[in-house]
Protein backbone atom coordinates (compact mmCIF):
# COMPACT_ATOMS: atom_id res chain seq x y z
CA UNK A 1 0.00 0.00 0.00
CA UNK A 2 2.83 2.39 0.83
CA UNK A 3 4.26 1.87 -2.65
CA UNK A 4 0.99 2.29 -4.51
CA UNK A 5 -0.42 5.15 -2.51
CA UNK A 6 2.82 6.81 -1.40
CA UNK A 7 5.40 6.26 -4.13
CA UNK A 8 3.10 6.04 -7.14
CA UNK A 9 0.64 8.49 -5.55
CA UNK A 10 -2.32 6.58 -6.94
CA UNK A 11 -5.83 7.45 -5.86
CA UNK A 12 -7.13 4.67 -3.60
CA UNK A 13 -9.72 3.69 -6.22
CA UNK A 14 -6.96 3.08 -8.80
CA UNK A 15 -4.70 1.28 -6.35
CA UNK A 16 -7.39 -1.17 -5.25
CA UNK A 17 -8.40 -1.89 -8.85
CA UNK A 18 -4.84 -2.86 -9.87
CA UNK A 19 -3.98 -6.50 -10.43
CA UNK A 20 -0.92 -7.92 -8.68
CA UNK A 21 0.79 -8.10 -12.08
CA UNK A 22 0.15 -4.40 -12.72
CA UNK A 23 1.56 -3.51 -9.31
CA UNK A 24 4.60 -5.72 -9.95
CA UNK A 25 5.23 -4.05 -13.33
CA UNK A 26 4.89 -0.61 -11.76
CA UNK A 27 7.47 -1.58 -9.12
CA UNK A 28 9.87 -2.77 -11.83
CA UNK A 29 9.38 0.54 -13.61
CA UNK A 30 10.37 2.45 -10.50
CA UNK A 31 13.03 0.18 -8.98
CA UNK A 32 14.27 -1.77 -12.00
CA UNK A 33 14.28 -5.50 -12.59
CA UNK A 34 15.32 -7.54 -9.56
CA UNK A 35 18.41 -9.69 -10.07
CA UNK A 36 17.89 -13.42 -10.32
CA UNK A 37 19.04 -15.98 -7.79
CA UNK A 38 22.78 -16.69 -7.73
CA UNK A 39 24.06 -19.71 -9.61
CA UNK A 40 25.05 -22.79 -7.64
CA UNK A 41 28.74 -22.01 -8.27
CA UNK A 42 28.32 -18.43 -7.03
CA UNK A 43 26.49 -19.66 -3.93
CA UNK A 44 29.22 -22.21 -3.18
CA UNK A 45 31.86 -19.49 -3.62
CA UNK A 46 30.03 -17.27 -1.13
CA UNK A 47 29.75 -20.18 1.29
CA UNK A 48 33.54 -20.67 1.09
CA UNK A 49 34.17 -16.95 1.61
CA UNK A 50 31.73 -16.64 4.51
CA UNK A 51 31.46 -20.00 6.29
CA UNK A 52 29.05 -20.48 9.16
CA UNK A 53 30.90 -20.38 12.45
CA UNK A 54 30.99 -23.60 14.42
CA UNK A 55 28.37 -23.83 17.12
CA UNK A 56 26.20 -21.02 15.80
CA UNK A 57 22.44 -21.45 15.82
Amino acid sequence: MAFGLGVLRLPSRDFWSMTPRELFCAAEGVYGVAPGAPSRAALEDLMRQFPDSQGST
